[in-house]
């Protein structure tokens, strides 16, 4: 069965960042934040992603939104008028968010999907250069 991966990687700064990839190399989402100051708790954030993928959604383009509590997905509109998403942790830390904006809500919510599908049972692997 084709797998997923997320590649981790060091920024010109100094911390690690993640990336979820589809097995096709597609990004499906990055970390969230400034990043990780060391491999280890960047590499704890990977593993917070794969427990908290199966979150529920909170929908915060709606006029009237229902607060979820943490761990959650949040799907919100960018200033560029794009449907994204972000995952938060049990304790309100930005975990992933998705790379691009999507035309439609839907297809942001098949983000969420593809992200809770490729999660769980990928590698982590250094991102090749």
């Amino acid at each position: 069965m084709a797998k997923g991966q997320f590649a981790y990687y060091k920024t010109a700064k100094g911390y690690f960042n993640y990336r979820l990839k589809a097995s096709n190399k597609e990004t499906i989402a990055v970390s969230g934040g400034t990043g990780y100051s060391s491999l280890a708790s960047c590499k704890a954030g990977i593993e917070s992603v794969k427990k908290n993928c199966n979150s529920q959604i909170e929908d915060q383009t709606l006029k009237n939104v229902t607060e979820l509590p943490n761990p959650k997905f949040e799907i919100y509109m960018d200033k560029a008028g794009k449907f994204r998403f972000r995952l938060r942790a049990r304790n309100g830390e930005l975990l992933a968010v998705s790379e691009d904006g999507y035309a439609t809500k839907d297809s942001c919510k098949k983000g969420i999907a593809s992200l809770a599908k490729w999660a769980l049972d990928s590698d982590v692997v250094a991102e090749e250069e």
